[in-house]
């Protein structure tokens, strides 16, 4: 994340600028544009929103490429649907407009969307695929959470199915899809069956992302991507599935396992 950044006026005032400046929405990966759809590829270590004060997080960058775009003068709409975690990478949705803002949060809400993750594990799950279920409680004043044994008040039901894509000597590709939308959830229900994802030192990995030892307490990037969203278009009502690309950061042997789990391309 860019700090925001100031300049001074002829009368010498210091003002901060609302929005990045074109240079730094340059990189920002937008997936689709499908009016009022909106789709980018989240980088590592980004806030969904809620950025401290003189930090820019992923809405300031993407109403900053609507304003570019469009020209658009004065503020830019942008409905924040959903949010991944700051050390997760993938799809996030957006819309341009209020209705369409209303209608997808509303299938989010009614577990209407589809969301399937990557995840690169230090070590294989106990079997090639399954589904986890578990009861997750957040830790009240901290940003983590634990599994308990049973359902309160506080602890909720957390579901999960995953299936192993390939393995390697270095680490285990596994897709997942939530069926619950619990904080953390696939986080920690993997790390409680002694597969944490790489980079997660908070729920016990020991291996970053680079395939290189940890040694911070602070996770700021983990091996966890939000793969691919399917919905219904706030308009159309069509069924829409968009996919992020792995990043760059991950090692290339998961790149190779996704790459070869793919099926064939039919040809006449």
């Amino acid at each position: 994340m860019s700090k925001k950044s100031r300049r001074r006026t002829e009368s010498g005032e210091t003002v901060i600028e609302p929005l990045p400046s074109p240079d730094e929405v340059r990189d920002l990966e937008i997936l689709c544009e499908d009016n009022p759809v909106v789709a980018v590829n989240k980088p590592v270590g980004m806030l969904s929103q809620g950025s401290p004060q003189g930090v820019f997080c992923l809405p300031d960058y993407v109403k900053a490429y609507l304003k570019q775009k469009y020209e658009k003068p004065g503020n830019v709409y942008l409905g924040v649907v959903h949010r991944l975690d700051r050390p997760v990478t993938g799809v996030v949705l957006f819309s341009k407009n209020s209705k369409g803002a209303a209608r997808l949060a509303e299938q989010f809400r009614e577990r209407e969307v589809k969301k399937t993750y990557l995840a690169l594990l230090e070590n294989a799950p106990p079997a090639a695929e399954g589904e986890l279920h578990d009861f997750i409680r957040k830790v009240p004043d901290q940003a983590r959470a634990v599994i308990e044994p049973g359902e309160t008040a506080e602890a909720k039901k957390a579901v999960l199915s995953y299936r192993v894509i390939g393995s390697h000597p270095k680490g285990t590709l596994v897709e997942v899809n939530p069926l619950t939308g619990r904080m953390h959830q696939i986080r920690i229900q993997l790390a409680s069956r002694g597969c944490p994802i790489l980079g997660d030192q908070l729920y016990g990995a020991t291996t970053q992302t680079n395939l290189q030892p940890l040694t911070s307490d602070y996770t700021t990037h983990i091996a966890l991507h939000a793969w691919k969203l399917t919905f219904k278009h706030p308009v159309r009502y069509d069924e829409m599935t968009i996919t992020a690309p792995l990043p760059n950061s991950w090692p290339a042997f998961a790149r190779t396992l996704l790459e070869n789990d793919q099926p064939p391309v039919e040809t006449e």
